[in-house]
């Protein structure tokens, strides 16, 4: 097995492919490592340059069209062989001569995951570091994982939670909370950023909207993942008691004789009603949704990161006659 797996995912990076592969060459030319690059659907010669600057270290996988960032470094962890991962990105901002110190700290201190700050970003500051900075604040305050720098594709992980990190959509800026469910132990340290030299960058002001929807169900992940029920079941039972409270000051408003057809509340007290048995029946069927998650592939509800035991010690009797 080899030591450490590099995944890289790429699309459109032509004129990075020769410096980013030296670069990589020159940073790990002491480790025993593989270099996966993985192209999500390039239109440009990115695949033709793989090809023509790779060795017997360099791994191409081509997907089929251009899945998106968390797709393409699930793939590249599915192909890895490596008893650690790292991720990279292919634009050459990350400095592969971070990784030897990364990879020393997780196997001196037995960390589960050691993250990347970029201390000083070379990005823009209105449309890149200012959103991010807010988008951080936003996601240490909600998951309660504190990573001050989630934006930083350069991260080291142990082989067993890479695998299990379940990358979908466009997850992968919130893996210090994915590993975290899976119980991971995370440090953070400070790494080099550059300016982009060659293509153009594929991160924009458009995507916030879709990092607060994938931070929602984060929280949802982080809090209510095991017990749905608590959310669905909490919502449900205060909208429920807020309607029947409503419905019955409006019973006996209409017992003393007072019309209460097309008022307001009335209306208000049907939806809080409603609405709280909707809740309630949700928070039944992704509890029955949780087990069938679990009991029908064999999964545990825990994961354990060692089992000690001391030896047993033998004792001797001698007998003496």
């Amino acid at each position: 097995m080899k030591e450490l797996s590099l995944v890289i995912p790429v699309m459109n990076e032509e004129d990075n492919i020769k410096p980013l592969l030296d670069a990589v060459r020159d940073a790990l030319k002491d480790f025993d490592y593989e270099v996966i690059l993985v192209d999500d659907g390039s239109s440009d010669a990115t695949r033709k340059r793989i090809v023509e600057y790779s060795d017997d270290r360099t791994v191409l996988v081509e997907l089929r069209k251009n899945y998106g960032q968390s797709t393409a470094m699930t793939a590249g962890i599915d192909y890895a062989k490596g008893r650690y991962v790292a991720l990279l990105d292919g634009d050459l901002q990350n400095d592969p001569t971070d990784i030897p110190f990364m990879l020393d700290l997780l196997k001196r201190e037995d960390w589960d995951v050691v993250a990347g700050n970029r201390k000083n970003r070379k990005d823009g500051a209105v449309l890149r570091k200012f959103p991010s900075k807010i988008a951080n604040a936003m996601i240490r305050r909600m998951t309660g994982v504190y990573i001050k720098d989630y934006g930083c594709t350069l991260k080291i992980f142990k082989k067993e939670i890479a695998e299990d990190l379940g990358l979908y959509g466009e997850l992968h800026r919130f893996i210090p909370v994915l590993a975290k469910l899976q119980g991971a132990r995370i440090t953070q340290v400070d790494v080099k950023h550059h300016p982009r030299k060659f293509g153009k960058s594929k991160y924009g002001i458009g995507r916030t909207f879709r990092v607060l929807s994938d931070l929602v169900l984060m929280v949802f992940f982080r809090r209510y993942m095991q017990k749905p029920m608590h959310l669905f079941g909490t919502l449900g039972f205060i909208s429920l008691g807020l309607g029947i409270l409503i419905n019955a000051y409006l019973l006996v408003l209409k017992i003393l004789g007072h019309d209460i057809w097309g008022k307001p509340m009335l209306i208000l007290g049907l939806i809080f009603f409603l609405g709280g048995i909707q809740l309630i029946t949700i928070g039944i069927l992704a509890e029955i949704a949780v087990r069938t998650y679990y009991e029908s592939q064999s999964k545990k509800t825990y994961q354990v990161r060692k089992v000690y035991q001391k030896e047993p010690v033998h004792e001797t009797l001698e007998i003496t006659v």
